[in-house]
């Protein structure tokens, strides 16, 4: 979208399809054998970048969650009231597929789908990700208690968003959180303190009253939440614990109070105490972090994907303000300082969309390749799409100037959103560790995957020098690994994002990537080097 405005100021990039201008987005569906959700996809991108939509998004997070913990005559109600346009964007993320698509439609492809849908759904608004992406996380462990699962199933499926708060059999729709970290652990689980004392056998099962606390209850207003607690029996297990009672009363989680969070305002996080709060076994008692765990799997994938959202959005955010913005007789996007750093920018979204896109077309196969990469870069791509959008979104901030500091303008949420993916379902370090858990738990795995970027970078002299250095770092004694973590997944990512981009690709952007990831001065400033003597073609390539 391009016009000179009389005073140069930009006006809003708004109505446009957030799908049909991203054709790397377009291509990984079609390669990831979604054509048959193409139709869908477009009609959900013209929804996302809709004036109606966007003021939704901004309504959502400027009239933050209000928690109310007792009624006007004493009683705990533990309630958290949200502005309608909260509820206008859970709807829009249900209606879309993004609680549920992949685990009720049996073709693989459906994850690019999904996918598809996330990745558009994070650019707009993305707290109403966190407890959508984790309802549709939730289905596979919840299988595991098969009373449970047959009594909430259709109500996992269904596609409308049911804001009511009554007790599960009343609703029409659930949502499913999750309650792991407590405060005197964080990411060490193992540390958790809350106990869950036996209450006997009841229609889903083992049912258990649950003592203790939890720091982080994200989406304290969910049908019920999957929570690690201990038995004195068998240690940390994972229990689904319900809003309400089954017999209609309110359960006894008592909520502390709402996260003053940096970003992501329009989600409700919270701190809770459980007070005997009735809960049943999912699971193997004893087997509650594994359990809980293949949950993570998936929010991980989420978060990569939504990350590479926030990439895109930070790019053509900058692309719309640097064609209509005029300084020193042209056009900002035509000075080549600037035309240089866009071009990197671009380069950064369409490998950060292909690595993301590609993850997900992987999670539909249970062929050994797919299965290993599933292992290896779930962790690693989270850990890098995140930390690069922190970095990306910064930038086009600054490409706004003054004009991206102000609250009025799109930057300042986008920069904000960002961070909170890189802490969300473990730290870098966390995953950083978790690539190399995964190398040493599953040899075989890392070495089918090293043997699959080989033979796609056989052709290319510097990408097969970043093969061998993954495969002779493998061999390191652990001690001496573990000190090289994220630096040996960092390698692992942008090997795996170059043949990502030699494989789909143009020549002229897979070339550029390489020529400039792997440059020695190419590392915290972006655009010191695009790797093309061309990048202008880059931004034409970037938005359609």
């Amino acid at each position: 979208m391009t016009g000179i405005h009389p005073d140069n100021q930009v006006p809003e990039l708004k109505d446009y399809n957030v799908y049909t201008s991203d054709p790397s987005l377009r291509r990984a569906v079609a390669r990831g054998g979604a054509e048959w959700r193409d139709a869908e996809l477009v009609r959900q991108g013209a929804e996302y970048g809709s004036e109606a939509t966007l003021r939704a998004a901004e309504d959502a997070n400027h009239y933050e969650p209000e928690l109310h913990t007792h009624s006007a005559t004493g009683q705990r109600i533990d309630a958290v009231k949200f502005h309608p346009a909260w509820h206008t964007m859970m709807s829009i993320a249900r209606r879309n597929g993004i609680a549920n698509l992949p685990f009720f439609d049996e073709r693989p492809s459906a994850w690019t789908g999904y996918g598809a849908s996330l990745y558009m759904h994070s650019q707009i608004e993305s707290g109403s990700t966190c407890p959508t992406t984790m309802t549709k996380a939730c289905i596979p462990v919840l299988r595991h208690n098969g009373a449970l699962y047959g009594a909430v199933a259709s109500k996992l499926a269904a596609m409308e968003h049911d804001e009511r708060d009554v007790p599960i059999e009343q609703k029409r729709s659930i949502a499913v959180g999750m309650g792991m970290t407590e405060k005197q652990g964080g990411s060490d689980v193992r540390t958790n303190t809350t106990r869950a004392v036996p209450h006997g056998l009841g229609t889903w099962g083992s049912e258990f009253l649950i003592t203790g606390h939890k720091w982080f209850f994200s989406a304290p207003m969910c049908d019920g939440h999957l929570v690690l607690a201990k038995t004195d029996e068998r240690g940390s297990s994972c229990f689904f614990v319900p809003r309400w009672r089954p017999d209609g009363t309110k359960n006894a989680i008592h909520i502390q109070r709402l996260k003053d969070k940096v970003g992501n305002r329009s989600n409700s996080s919270s701190e809770v105490e459980f007070k005997e709060a009735w809960g049943v076994l999912v699971g193997e008692e004893g087997r509650g972090i594994p359990t809980i765990i293949e949950m993570a799997t998936f929010t991980r994938l989420d978060c990569a994907l939504s990350s590479a959202g926030f990439i895109r959005q930070a790019l053509a955010q900058a692309l719309h303000y640097t064609r209509n913005r005029h300084a020193f007789g042209k056009a900002l996007v035509d000075q080549p300082v600037m035309t240089e750093l866009l071009g990197d920018m671009a380069l950064e979204s369409e490998a950060a969309t292909l690595l993301a896109m590609d993850l997900a077309s992987h999670f539909g196969s249970t062929k050994p390749l797919d299965v290993a990469w599933r292992r290896l870069m779930t962790p690693a791509a989270k850990f890098w799409n995140c930390k690069r959008a922190v970095a990306l979104t910064g930038e086009a901030m600054e490409v706004f100037g003054g004009n991206g500091y102000v609250e009025t303008g799109p930057m300042g949420r986008l920069f904000r959103e960002a961070p909170v993916n890189s802490i969300w379902e473990g730290s870098g370090n966390v995953m950083s560790l978790d690539v190399l858990r995964a190398v040493s738990r599953n040899p075989d795995d890392a070495h089918l995957v090293l043997d699959h970027l080989r033979d796609v970078a056989s052709q290319d002299a510097t990408l097969l020098a970043q093969t061998q250095w993954l495969r002779d770092a493998i061999q390191l004694p652990p001690e001496q690994l573990e000190r090289q973590a994220r630096r040996f997944t960092q390698r692992l990512v942008l090997t795996a994002q170059a043949c990502l981009m030699l494989q789909h690709a143009s020549p002229e952007a897979s070339a550029a990537f390489i020529g400039s990831r792997f440059d020695p001065d190419w590392g915290p400033v972006t655009g010191i080097s695009a790797g093309t003597t061309d990048p202008a073609a880059l931004l034409r390539a970037a938005w359609q």
